[in-house]
């Protein structure tokens, strides 16, 4: 087993380490996922295991760090959408 890595190998690997921690800090409370940060986090983590895609390709890795990336920027527009009409972090408008 060979654990030569080489700068992609530990760019798709921070990657993974933010999108692991993101979701990890949702779960233990410390980050809201309705909030921008979320979603936000998800997609840099996102777009980097994207760029180790491009020189290690795999196709189901591709498919699904599109639809993060596809879902990440959803979050993040509807994070600024809620936030620029007043709403508070229930979704209920003030």
């Amino acid at each position: 087993m060979n654990f030569d890595l080489g700068f992609v190998d530990l760019i798709g690997s921070f990657g993974t380490v933010m999108v692991v921690t993101a979701y990890f800090l949702t779960q233990a409370r410390l980050l809201d996922a309705a909030r921008w940060e979320f979603p936000t986090i998800n997609l840099v983590g996102s777009l980097l295991i994207s760029l180790s895609l491009y020189y290690n390709f795999n196709l189901a890795s591709v498919v699904m760090e599109f639809f993060w990336i596809v879902i990440s920027i959803f979050g993040i527009w509807q994070s600024l959408r809620s936030h620029r009409g007043g709403m508070d972090d229930g979704g209920s408008a003030r």
